[in-house]
């Protein structure tokens, strides 16, 4: 079953929307919320709204550059695919066609919009019981800095690469995390009875081939804050999607909520710190491998539409029997 561009960057939002920790009925209410606030706007307002926002809720994840009617047999996948990267898939493909190149992290329009993405965060810890509105204003702070940050970043450059080497160019970044965020959701509440100690869950999560490989190369799952020995407790995936980090605050509200584990992708110091004066205990299971897991369910939904996966660019290549 053959697949263009428009098809693939679709099914990735597809893929984040049913994998989405909030659920899909929360998802198809922010987009509906949307939708609202795009018919009050004026002809003007409307002519600089981002119209993609109308039917995709993740700003990160985007097509950028080529024919979006063009069927794609061969991707390149990889985590970070900027102008380097960009470079080396025009040479592969000079040997042999490569007719889309997919990146993790965002790039062009879906980097400047990355903070848009970040109000997830705030009802995914609803969920794990802290106050919605607390969630939220602890959360703005943190946007508008991530907003303010990426702000002068150079936004075009790697976009501008593939443009001009003709290549088609889309990045899935919190479609694929979310992806992630479910997977070890599911891995937990199956083994919950058995995650009594902070060791045992660091222990699980080592069982993850992207994870032992990343093992190898010494960025497999470690503690940042707390004690192996310690009591797990009620575990929550908080630190997984979302654009990035959220707020440093958090950790006092997660703890009054009950929680006693958070498991991230990475962590600053400024955060590390706020969970170890919260008693959180904060299990890094590692960036690149995380982000790997998400891609990978992606990667393993384009090879079962006939899609020839090349991976590169720090993306573990591990394939999956469909579930």
């Amino acid at each position: 079953m053959a697949l263009t561009v428009e098809q693939i960057h679709r099914l990735a939002v597809d893929l984040g929307v049913k994998n989405d920790l909030r659920g899909v009925a929360a998802v198809k209410r922010h987009l509906q919320r949307v939708k609202e606030r795009y018919d009050k706007l004026s002809r003007e307002e409307k002519a600089e709204f981002d119209r993609e926002d109308l039917w995709n809720p993740y700003s990160d994840t985007r097509v950028y550059t080529g024919n979006l009617k063009k069927v794609v047999k061969r991707a390149v996948v990889g985590i970070d695919v900027e102008t380097a990267e960009i470079l080396l898939a025009h040479e592969l493909s000079e040997k042999k066609p490569i007719d889309l190149v997919i990146t993790h992290h965002p790039v062009g329009i879906a980097l400047s919009g990355l903070h848009e993405v970040m109000h997830l965060q705030a009802e995914v810890l609803a969920k794990y019981g802290v106050p919605i509105n607390v969630a939220q204003g602890l959360l703005h702070v943190r946007i508008d800095e991530v907003s303010r940050r990426i702000s002068p970043i150079n936004h075009q450059r790697d976009v501008d690469a593939a443009r001009l080497l003709g290549l088609a160019y889309m990045s899935a970044h919190t479609t694929s995390d979310n992806m992630v965020a479910s997977f070890l959701d599911r891995l937990v509440k199956r083994n919950q009875k058995k995650l009594e100690l902070v060791s045992d869950v660091l222990k699980l999560l080592k069982t993850i081939p992207e994870y032992r490989e990343a093992a190898r190369w010494k960025a497999g799952p470690t503690l940042f804050a707390g004690r192996p020995d310690r009591f797990a407790g009620k575990i929550a995936l908080t630190e997984l999607t979302g654009g990035t980090e959220g707020s440093p605050e958090i950790y006092h509200r997660l703890a009054q909520a009950g929680i006693g584990t958070v498991i991230g992708m990475h962590m600053s110091e400024k955060h590390k710190e706020q969970a170890e004066k919260a008693h959180i205990n904060a299990i890094i299971a590692g960036h690149m491998s995380s982000d790997s897991i998400g891609m990978n369910l992606l990667a393993d939904a384009l090879e079962r539409r006939g899609i020839e996966i090349v991976p590169f660019a720090g993306f573990i290549r591990v394939k999956r029997r469909a579930s």
